[in-house]
């Protein structure tokens, strides 16, 4: 009798174990509903860092020099991009106007006391950076002289007065400062409100904010080569033109070397005699409403291709 009940008790025992592990297997089979939950929180957190990342790419694309907007001509783009190679170089002052187009040492600026180390420095100026990036650009030396010289250039396509700020603006047109005088800055837009540019000495080439305000001059679209009719180029240093064809009449500009100038028509006016030459034919260049003895003008003489004026 005593075994029996024994038994019982044993079956009864193993039954009440098994009915409590089948509980407890259905208990931990259930358990994975909150597993949507848990997925939702994961796919946020992944959304999340996405959109972070985005973020982040947009705030590195502020400070990134490269062409930010669509329009530009393949001239234009190929400037920007020679430009932005130079990213991190210094600016020196007179840097950028050697022979050819390329980095130089620096001068002095007897008014700017952060220029003392630019002759130790190899590196550009402003219209020494925009110089050698049309240069690669475009080939030759399509815009050399300062920042005046480049701002009226014959290559310039279009002109944009300060009025009309960033709005027409394409990568690659050119940004110029001093409205109240000779022009003195200029700089490379790149699209979406920024530029890279040389900007003083103590610096190095970097991409900004445009700045609209203070002696914010306009903006200047630099043409094809080829667009650019009766191209010529100056020769000697510290030429003056004039405000007639002679050289009693005031002096207007003065070019401290070599020159890319339009030439719109030609007259024999007074003789000129300079660096071993004679010459009674002298140019009107009209960027700058002044006269120049042919003389200083690359070429014959009488130059091939130009009408007579009036």
């Amino acid at each position: 009798m005593t075994m029996r009940r024994t038994a019982v008790a044993a079956a009864t025992a193993a039954l009440t174990l098994l009915a409590a592990w089948e509980g407890a297997h259905s208990a931990t089979a259930a358990t994975p509903a909150p597993a949507p939950a848990a997925k939702t929180a994961k796919a946020a957190k992944t959304v999340e860092t996405v959109e972070t990342a985005k973020t982040a790419k947009a705030a590195n694309a502020a400070g990134t020099c490269a062409v930010l907007a669509p329009g530009a001509s393949a001239v234009a783009e190929k400037a920007v991009a020679a430009a932005c190679e130079q990213i991190g170089v210094w600016y020196t002052w007179g840097g950028g106007h050697g022979p050819q187009p390329g980095p130089t040492y620096g001068q002095v600026d007897p008014s700017d006391p952060d220029s003392a180390h630019d002759p130790e420095r190899l590196g550009f100026d402003c219209s020494g950076l925009v110089r050698y990036a049309y240069a690669r650009a475009a080939g030759g030396d399509p815009l050399t002289g300062n920042a005046h010289h480049q701002f009226h250039s014959p290559r310039v396509q279009q002109r944009f007065t300060a009025a009309q700020a960033t709005g027409p603006l394409l990568p690659g047109d050119l940004l110029a400062w001093g409205s109240g005088g000779p022009i003195h800055h200029i700089a490379i837009y790149l699209g979406a409100g920024k530029m890279v540019e040389a900007r003083e000495s103590g610096t190095r080439i970097t991409v900004s904010d445009v700045r609209l305000d203070g002696d914010y001059a306009g903006a200047v679209r630099i043409a094809p080569p080829a667009a650019a009719p009766g191209t010529f180029s100056t020769w000697g240093t510290d030429v003056w033109t004039h405000r007639e064809p002679s050289t009693t009449s005031p002096r207007v500009h003065k070019f401290p070397g070599p020159t890319t100038v339009r030439i719109e028509c030609q007259k024999h006016a007074e003789p000129v005699t300079a660096e071993g030459y004679t010459n009674d034919a002298w140019s009107y260049l009209p960027e700058y409403g002044a006269w120049i003895t042919n003389i200083y003008i690359k070429g014959a003489a009488w130059l091939d291709g130009v009408r007579t004026c009036p």
